[in-house]
């Protein structure tokens, strides 16, 4: 990873986590380092599986996780049972739809943004409606990717 944009980017969650009054272990910027390096989102045993030889445990993963779901750097998206999390504070999609595989379990991230207008347009509906305030929102659509689609339309001939 490109040294000044982790020093960057770990400062500023640095000074959230200590904000917060936790401390900014090596633990803690290891277990966040692997939110940075992956390219989807992850649960916490596939965050223990890449860390095990450094000697942290999946308890401590576990709990990690939970603080910085509390406090904003990732977001939780629970599916069939099975949390997986993604990074929140850098996403730079601050709207963005979930679509999960009933196949393969893969989680794919829908960014559209003609999608993402229209539902702003609802959500701002709703709120007036309702008399709320809506802070944020996880909507996932479930059903067949395209890869797993293609497999059963060629098993299907």
């Amino acid at each position: 990873m490109n040294n000044v944009l982790t020093k960057d980017k770990f400062s500023l969650i640095k000074k959230l986590i200590e904000k917060n009054g936790f401390k900014f272990t090596k633990q803690r910027k290891l277990i966040l380092e692997q939110f940075f390096l992956a390219d989807r989102h992850l649960s916490v045993e596939e965050i223990y599986q890449r860390l095990k030889e450094n000697n942290i445990g999946l308890a401590t993963v576990y709990r990690n996780v939970k603080i910085f779901n509390s406090i904003g750097i990732v977001k939780e998206i629970a599916v069939d049972g099975v949390s997986y999390y993604e990074l929140k504070i850098y996403s730079k999609k601050p709207l963005h739809i979930h679509f999960q595989c009933v196949k393969c379990n893969d989680i794919i991230d829908i960014d559209e943004r003609k999608v993402a207008l229209e539902y702003l347009k609802v959500n701002k509906a709703i709120e007036d409606m309702n008399d709320l305030d809506i802070y944020d929102v996880n909507i996932m659509l479930i059903g067949l990717c395209k890869r797993c689609r293609e497999v059963n339309e060629c098993q299907d001939r």
